[in-house]
């Protein structure tokens, strides 16, 4: 099990990266449209790129880590799924998980 601090850390960042998503995709859109277009272009685009620069570095979905939503481990984490591996195969042999069964040969 993971440390509560660590699962409210990237429960807190999921919310402002959704906070930001809309300012940040503007910002980013004029950012990038000032870089083949005139000299005003330019400069709103240095501007947007300050504004940018000045949002709060959790907000940025580069710094959110998937974790288990049962055990909250980041590690082993399986994206289809949402879990980790050692909860995945707990759960898939027990037969919790609709569509899986484990294999035998």
């Amino acid at each position: 099990m993971a440390k509560e601090s660590m699962k409210a850390r990237e429960v807190k960042r999921a919310r402002l990266v959704a906070k930001y998503a809309e300012r940040r995709a503007a910002l980013k859109k004029i950012v990038n449209a000032g870089c083949e277009g005139t000299e005003e272009a330019l400069a709103a685009a240095y501007e947007a790129a300050q504004k940018l620069q000045k949002l709060p570095k959790n907000a940025s979905p580069i710094r959110k880590h998937n974790r288990c939503t049962i055990t909250g481990r980041p590690k082993g984490y399986m994206r289809a799924f949402g879990l980790s591996r050692i909860q995945f195969r707990e759960m898939a042999s027990a037969g919790l998980i609709p569509g899986v069964k484990k294999a035998s040969w």
